[in-house]
């Protein structure tokens, strides 16, 4: 075997312990979506659905302007433009947490920690309708303008007027928030 592959193992069997850790604490497996959809839940006052995998909804809000409404999360450690939809199943809100931009062509060598440096809510009947009269095709890898995701966003500057975030949930967003200034 090769140094690498030697100084690999008992990095995979440290990243296995923190997983359990977060399992547990998650209650789902240690997956970028599930810890979103924990962290988005506590933040924002959502209830989770009981399975994972209801088709096209993971919540819905529980308390303040959106209380009621079904929401679809999502988070990406790079933001990148980019928002998986299911044409079949629209949710009525879109959380969308991501890290920092993405400046690269390529993900080779990357490394792509888990950060919230932004939040963006869309309204996803209205966001589905803009997408379908540019003439896009919605699916896992959705192209959204600049222009939407910058009046989705909610945090860390608040341009949509749907959702203002409170002090609170801007400190706990901020535990996640990468050290680089260039968000």
């Amino acid at each position: 075997m090769d140094a690498k592959t030697h100084e690999l193992a008992p990095l995979v069997r440290d990243r296995n312990s923190v997983a359990e850790r977060i399992t547990r604490i998650i209650g789902r497996p240690t997956q970028i979506g599930h810890i979103g959809e924990y962290i988005a839940s506590q933040v924002f006052d959502i209830q989770l659905e009981h399975s994972a995998v209801s088709k096209g909804i993971d919540g819905a809000f529980r308390s303040g302007p959106l209380a009621g409404r079904t929401v679809n999360f999502k988070f990406y450690a790079k933001r990148e433009g980019l928002l998986d939809i299911r044409p079949d199943a629209v949710a009525d809100y879109y959380l969308v947490l991501t890290g920092p931009k993405s400046n690269t062509m390529t993900s080779r060598g990357e490394v792509r920690p888990w950060h919230i440096d932004w939040v963006f809510l869309f309204h996803g009947p209205m966001l589905v309708d803009h997408i379908k009269e540019r003439g896009v095709k919605i699916g896992v890898a959705t192209s959204v303008v600049a222009e939407q995701w910058n009046r989705a966003e909610i945090y860390p500057d608040g341009a949509n007027s749907e959702y203002n975030v409170g002090n609170e949930q801007k400190q706990m967003l901020r535990l996640f928030c990468s050290s680089r200034g260039d968000v």
